[in-house]
């Protein structure tokens, strides 16, 4: 097993209304509404030209909260119903806790993104943005969606038990 160290820097910060103390959504995608900001850092500010063409972004970034992670996971409120591979989740739970959302993007103003609908606490760390390209990165499939109404990954609820990051 390759034992290699991978090291990242962060391009810049979410600013988000939500916090270990009050949840967040599940998906940012559930919460369309909640608008929040992304301060990208200096250097990186460059990086921004052309982004505002687009109405959506894929935001990758770094659950700093996150403090242990399992092979076999159970989603809030399954209640024992299901257990799932970990890799079958988007839990933040993760061996390399790493979080990407789709958000809108209204405005780029001075390297400052405003966007809604992440689902990311207040203070995390963006690793990397990239346009979302409906051509290349939305692909129907029934089998997917079948599976994911027949094991309750399209619930609603919100996280709100700050233990969940832990």
């Amino acid at each position: 097993m390759l034992k290699e160290k991978i090291i990242f820097s962060p391009i810049g910060v979410i600013h988000s209304p939500y916090s270990p103390n009050t949840g967040a959504p599940r998906q940012g995608i559930l919460r369309p509404e909640k608008p929040s900001s992304i301060e990208i850092f200096e250097p990186y500010q460059e990086a921004l030209q052309t982004l505002n063409e687009f109405e959506y972004i894929m935001v990758f970034f770094y659950f700093d909260k996150v403090k242990s992670w399992n092979s076999i996971v159970e989603p809030p409120g399954a209640a024992g119903e299901h257990k799932f591979g970990l890799f079958a989740t988007r839990s933040p739970k993760r061996p390399n806790p790493i979080g990407l959302s789709l958000v809108k993007l209204d405005r780029i103003d001075q390297g400052v993104l405003y966007i809604r609908g992440i689902d990311a606490f207040d203070g995390t760390l963006v690793l990397d943005i990239k346009p979302y390209l409906p051509s290349v990165d939305c692909v129907e499939s029934s089998i997917n969606r079948d599976v994911e109404n027949e094991l309750g990954h399209h619930d609603e609820d919100f996280i709100d038990s700050p233990e969940f990051y832990r």
